[in-house]
């Protein structure tokens, strides 16, 4: 039997991340508690560094450049900044089946079937959560294998079995705001967006498509 749509809410314009963090814990406290229903939040923030669990020092290689938050997702440090989809999702993992694998593999499915609606190639790869595009417009890596950048991040927290965080795309930030930080601790790849790939989406376009793919990855009713 399908479950019912979560709630979509858009926040305007940049969105402090601190408060922005802070109510987000507090909807999926009220989630767990029964008092709201499940929720996904569509917003952009200023440009700004998180550090999740599993975060290195080595791997913020700017630390001045802008303001670096403790995020207690899973995960490394991340970017965000304008230009950036951030989709925080919090749902009842109680009603879903409490399988994390799974669950992370439905996020991913998302993204994928979201950026195919703009005819582009997301993948998965072994060891590295995310979504990634190869780039034959690049040269090839030294031993060979093809080029590839990042697309998307996956971070997300559980508690009480119902998730929080969620996940991030690159429409178009400015990419060399990545250059502060080693993205998600991973060194040999790059960073692209759906602009950088050559592709005129914007925003409300990115929004339609997370939208009508929602239900394909995650068992709603239409």
């Amino acid at each position: 039997m399908s479950l019912a749509p979560p709630e979509w809410t858009t926040l305007p314009g940049l969105a402090p991340y601190a408060e922005t963090l802070a109510a987000m814990e507090a909807c999926a406290s009220a989630i767990a508690a029964g008092d709201a229903t499940e929720a996904i939040w569509l917003v952009e923030h200023p440009p700004l560094y998180t550090a999740g669990t599993s975060s290195r020092p080595a791997d913020l290689t700017d630390p001045g450049r802008f303001p670096v938050f403790t995020a207690g997702r899973g995960g490394q440090y991340t970017y965000h900044g304008p230009g950036q989809r951030v989709v925080y999702v919090m749902l009842d993992l109680n009603k879903r089946g409490r399988d994390v694998r799974k669950f992370v593999c439905a996020l991913e499915n998302w993204v994928i079937g979201t950026l195919a609606e703009f005819n582009v190639k997301g993948e998965r790869r072994s060891g590295r959560v995310g979504v990634w595009v190869t780039r034959p417009d690049r040269p090839a890596r030294p031993d060979g294998s093809p080029c590839e950048d990042k697309i998307a991040a996956i971070g997300v927290k559980l508690r009480r079995w119902v998730s929080f965080h969620g996940l991030s795309i690159n429409v178009e930030p400015d990419l060399t705001h990545f250059t502060g930080i080693v993205p998600c601790g991973i060194r040999d790849h790059g960073v692209t967006s759906l602009v950088d790939l050559g592709l005129p989406v914007t925003m409300a376009h990115l929004d339609l498509a997370l939208k009508s793919q929602f239900a394909r990855a995650f068992d709603v009713a239409p």
